[in-house]
């Protein structure tokens, strides 16, 4: 069966919509202020690791019918933990949290009264959003229509809104880079792409979409993979769209106005500029449906997950937990949540990535079965580390060797180890293979003893 051009729009929507949360929303304009007139080279490569890996990690996720058929390449036992590792970090323990925290301290609680008790109204406001998200989510059916046709171009149409009034009426200034950025902006801008947890999302979300492909009518797995891709491809478009929009508003308002707290009020101030006081009933819609979306998605996939590995709760369950538990963290406050999250996608995010691109190479590496184990083990042990150092644990020796390793100390020694790792699986593979075959044609090519 063949999906209409109006449901593949309608699927790249939804997909779009549960990427674009709070994070997609705040780190752009941080990145683009904060890089100044190095902006364009930090956002080339966070497009990478932002906009490339989660598409690639959805279309991956959907070949191999879920992360865990995936992460077991690796090893049965580290399937169950990673997965639900990472379910838990992007879902209740941080991811949630995070986007549902962010549209009240950012476009709320500034503009109440002086007076006001925030904790009493960040309750009040978290328990509404969580009562949508789980009513939203209680029906994973008609997220396709109530995202894809609804809310996110809702969305899409107010972002489009204040990057035009942005290009006509914002005060233009660019400042010199930040000394964060000013000396390697594109590792710089790598790692910012990390802090969007969208590729660790991506585990997540390829099975929705899959999922969702076969409930339109689709069930050859070829046809489902072709939807895959053509709606990962068209979602990630839109996603660079405004990441480089966002970016481009926090470069010219660089020196406009001084570095912010976080990209949040980088935002919050471009809006202001634009907007005056009556911006913020814009900036509150623009932050709530972003993160409503991709909580609803989150929550979603997360019971999905839950639901079938074991049979206490059942999916409705999961959806009233996840959301019960997430509403409990959200009230400790945003500048926690972001405090922790950092040191987390530091040890998972490397992981993840390693994951995503072994998988897109199966076809060539299937038979080498140490392959997965080898370099994942290794990846794993150099992220935890560095994970771990900068949070100030000490290795002694074992950190002198570690720093010595190329890239180390910008968080990405982990590539030339996994590169180094795979290759030497890969010869070893080679050369056992040819002994094989030397052994084999040995015993093939002795003499037949006969009598006359």
């Amino acid at each position: 069966m063949k999906l209409q051009k109006k449901q593949i729009l309608l699927v790249s929507f939804m997909l779009f919509s549960l990427f674009f949360g709070a994070g997609n929303l705040i780190f752009p304009p941080f990145l683009g202020q904060n890089a100044g007139d190095k902006t364009p080279f930090a956002i080339a490569t966070f497009l990478i690791t932002a906009v490339a890996l989660p598409v690639l990690g959805v279309v991956v996720v959907a070949k191999f019918d879920g992360l865990e058929q995936l992460a077991k390449k690796v090893n049965p036992k580290f399937a169950i933990f990673f997965t639900i590792l990472i379910y838990l970090s992007i879902g209740p323990g941080l991811g949630i949290p995070r986007a549902a925290s962010l549209p009240f301290e950012m476009a709320v609680a500034p503009y109440l009264p002086e007076n006001a008790n925030l904790t009493v109204f960040m309750f009040l406001f978290s328990l509404v959003f969580f009562l949508t998200a789980s009513w939203l989510a209680l029906a994973p059916n008609k997220l396709v229509e109530r995202i894809g046709k609804f809310l996110t171009p809702s969305l899409l149409l107010l972002l489009f809104f204040v990057f035009v009034n942005f290009l006509f009426r914002g005060t233009v200034k660019v400042n010199p880079a930040q000394v964060s950025y000013s000396s390697n902006p594109l590792v710089k801008g790598f790692l910012e792409g990390y802090l969007t947890m969208d590729t660790i999302a991506a585990l997540n979300f390829g099975l929705v979409i899959a999922t969702t492909i076969r409930s339109l009518g689709v069930k050859e797995k070829k046809g489902v993979m072709k939807y895959t891709v053509m709606t990962g491809i068209f979602a990630g478009t839109i996603l660079a769209c405004v990441y480089l929009s966002l970016a481009y508003m926090g470069m010219s308002s660089s020196g406009v106005f001084p570095i912010q707290e976080n990209g949040a009020w980088t935002l919050r101030c471009i809006v202001h500029q634009l907007f005056g006081d009556t911006g913020a009933v814009l900036l509150a819609a623009i932050f709530t449906l972003a993160c409503l979306t991709t909580c609803v998605g989150l929550i979603t996939s997360i019971s999905q997950y839950f639901s079938t590995l074991t049979t206490k709760l059942s999916y409705r369950q999961w959806v009233l937990l996840i959301a019960g538990f997430s509403f409990i963290i959200c009230n400790q406050g945003l500048n926690m949540i972001l405090s922790i999250s950092v040191p987390v996608l530091d040890a998972i995010y490397p992981v993840s990535i390693t994951l995503i691109l072994l998988g897109l190479c199966h076809r060539w590496i299937k038979n080498i079965t140490y392959i997965y184990p080898c370099t994942i083990g290794a990846v794993s042990i150099l992220s935890v580390a560095y994970a771990l150092e900068n949070l100030g644990v000490s290795f002694g020796f074992a950190g002198k060797l570690l720093h010595a390793l190329p890239l180390y100390s910008l968080g990405l020694g982990w590539v030339l180890v996994a590169l180094v790792v795979t290759g030497l699986c890969a010869l070893f593979y080679q050369l056992k293979t040819v002994r094989l075959s030397r052994c084999n044609m040995e015993t093939s090519a002795e003499p037949f003893n006969y009598t006359e």
